[in-house]
C-alpha cells in the first residue's frame, strides 16, 4: 500500500524522469511516469493468483522517446484526428501540423507524450499522483494558454481513475485521452491471445469513416447486423476479417463508438474478458465516445522484457469527444470556452472472473 518513486531514465532533453509505483491493499500495482504522464505498468492478479502486466510499453523512458504507437500516452490537446489539420473558432482559422495523410493525429508531432510533466501532487492517502502541463498560446497550433492535468488514482477496488482537468485563457480545443494498449493475457501474450478476448461495448451506434484516412462522415450508423456490433459479448477476432468496408478502411477495428451519454454521468462503456487469464477489465467514462482500436499498425516493436510486439498485440479503449468534433456540427463540440473548466473522468476497473 502506498507510492514509491524511482529513476526511469532521461527525457529527450537529458532531464532525469521518474516512475511512480502505486500499490493498493490487494497488491495490485499501477506505475506511471512524469515523462509524458505515461501509464507504464499495470500488474493485476490472474485466476491462479499470479500477477500479469497487462499494458504494453517499454522498460525505460528512452523507449518512450519514439513510441510510434503511443503506448501508455496521455494525448493532448486533442486526441484522435482533425480533418485537413485545421479548424475554425470564433471565425478564425487555425492550422495544425499535417502528420497523418492530410490530417492531424493526436496533436503531433510536438506530442504531450514526449514532454516532462510537472508533478503537482503525490497523495499517499488517496493513492494518487497528479501531473500537470502548461501549453502556451500557439502550442501545436492551438489558441490560448492552456494548463491541463491528469490524476492517476488506484482505488482499493482495483480501479484506475484518470481525472483530467484544465482551463485556458481563450476558446480552444481540448479532448484529452489515454492511449494505453491492453492485453489481459499479459503484455507479452501477442495477437492470438488478444483476438480471443471477449468484448462488450455499450453502444448501438458508431461514427463511420469516409475512407482509410479515418475522418468521420458526420453521421451515426447503427451497429446492428454489422461486424461493428459488440452490444452482445463476442471475441475481437470473430468478425475482424469480415468483408465489410469500414473494417477494410481501418485494417480492422479502429472506430469511435457513440456511448450512452448523459452529461456529467460516469457510465460503463465496455467490458473485456480474457478467459485464459480470468482477468476482466471494465471501462467507465463521462465522455460521449470511445475509440476501439486493436493495434492494426503495430509493427515489430521492441517492448518490455525483450518482447517484440506484433500487429494486434494489444487493444485500446480511448474515451473521447468524437474524432474531428471541432469540424462536425452534428457532434458534441470539443471546444473549451475561455474561463470554463475541462473536467472529465475515465476509469478502468480490473477484476478476476472464475470459470
Amino acid at each position: 500500500m502506498g507510492i514509491t518513486k524511482r529513476a526511469f531514465g532521461k527525457s529527450m532533453e537529458g532531464r532525469e524522469v521518474f516512475l511512480y509505483e502505486i500499490t493498493n491493499k490487494n497488491q495490485v500495482t499501477l506505475t506511471v511516469s512524469d515523462f509524458g504522464a505515461t501509464w507504464v505498468h499495470m500488474l493485476v492478479p490472474d485466476k491462479t493468483g499470479g500477477k500479469r502486466d497487462v499494458v504494453l510499453g517499454y522498460d525505460s523512458a528512452e523507449g518512450y522517446h519514439t513510441n510510434p504507437n503511443h503506448f501508455g500516452a496521455v494525448i493532448g490537446r486533442n486526441g484522435n484526428r482533425i480533418g485537413k489539420a485545421k479548424f475554425t473558432i470564433d471565425g478564425k482559422d487555425y492550422q495544425l501540423a499535417v502528420n497523418d495523410n492530410q490530417n492531424n493525429l493526436h496533436s503531433g508531432p510536438n506530442w504531450y507524450r514526449t514532454r516532462v510533466w510537472d508533478v503537482k501532487e503525490v497523495n499517499q492517502e488517496k493513492n494518487s499522483v497528479t501531473f500537470e502541463i502548461f501549453s502556451p498560446d500557439g502550442d501545436q497550433g492551438f489558441p490560448g494558454n492552456f494548463t491541463g492535468s491528469v490524476t492517476y488514482e488506484l482505488t482499493e477496488e482495483n480501479q484506475v481513475v484518470l481525472h483530467y482537468q484544465g482551463s485556458a485563457d481563450a476558446d480552444t480545443i481540448v479532448n484529452m485521452t489515454n492511449h494505453s494498449y491492453f492485453n489481459l493475457a499479459g503484455q507479452e501474450a501477442g495477437a492470438e491471445a488478444m483476438l480471443n478476448h471477449v468484448v462488450q461495448i455499450h453502444a448501438s451506434e458508431y461514427t463511420p469513416v469516409c475512407d482509410a484516412e479515418a475522418i468521420p462522415t458526420g453521421e451515426l450508423a447503427t451497429v446492428k447486423g454489422t461486424p461493428m456490433d459488440f452490444t452482445e459479448p463476442k471475441t475481437i477476432g470473430q468478425d475482424v476479417e469480415a468483408d465489410f468496408q469500414q473494417l477494410i478502411f481501418g485494417g480492422g477495428y479502429d472506430h469511435n463508438y457513440a456511448l450512452c451519454y448523459e452529461k456529467g454521468e460516469v457510465k460503463e462503456a465496455a467490458k473485456v474478458v480474457c478467459k485464459e487469464s480470468g482477468i476482466v477489465m471494465k471501462v467507465f467514462t463521462d465522455l460521449p465516445g470511445m475509440q476501439f482500436y486493436i493495434g492494426n499498425f503495430i509493427d515489430n516493436e521492441p517492448g518490455k522484457g525483450g518482447h517484440v510486439y506484433e500487429k494486434r498485440s494489444g487493444f485500446c479503449m480511448e474515451t473521447q469527444y468524437y474524432p474531428d468534433a471541432c469540424n462536425q456540427a452534428a457532434f458534441q463540440s470539443s471546444v473549451l470556452k475561455k474561463g470554463e473548466v475541462y473536467d472529465t473522468v475515465t476509469m478502468y476497473e480490473f477484476s478476476v472472473e472464475a470459470e
